[in-house]
């Protein structure tokens, strides 16, 4: 039996972009902040004093792994985590103003990483690629979700 070609499987194709992605994101943007906790810190600049769920929910982390992050977060006193008065159940986070400095200075960084990150391709190319990325990464939570 002849050898698979990986340049053939997206599966393989992802697991190297995301390694291209790590590579960069440690060199040009930071190596405290990870990509995800990013997401966070970014959707609470978005949506200030969210509970934890529904910031989940924005930037498509499971349970498990957005309770990790903001634990993280706040841990590091870029989030403050106070329970909801009204719904014990619910955690309203917040940015402190650590985590306000913190959010702008990355900002910058991952604006010029994604130039980097996406440099081999034209205006074109880019949005098409990240259409298409977006609308498989979708499809896939939406088949996570029936099962």
């Amino acid at each position: 039996m002849a050898a698979a070609d990986l340049s053939t499987h997206p599966g393989h194709l992802a697991r190297r972009l995301q390694q291209a992605h790590t590579l960069l994101w440690t060199t040009m943007v930071s190596e405290e902040t990870t990509s995800p906790q990013f997401a966070v810190l970014n959707a609470l600049v978005e949506k200030p004093d969210t509970d934890q769920r529904t910031i989940g929910e924005h930037v498509r982390l499971d349970r498990s792994t957005i309770a990790d992050l903001v634990a993280r977060l706040a841990g590091r006193g870029l989030v403050e985590r106070v329970r909801d008065p009204l719904d014990g159940r619910r955690n309203v986070l917040t940015l402190t103003d650590e985590g306000r400095k913190v959010h702008r200075r990355l900002v910058t960084r991952t604006a010029r990483m994604n130039k980097v990150f996406l440099a081999p391709l034209d205006e074109g190319e880019r949005e098409i690629l990240l259409r298409l990325i977006a609308r498989v990464a979708d499809a896939a939570e939406e088949l996570r979700g029936q099962g």
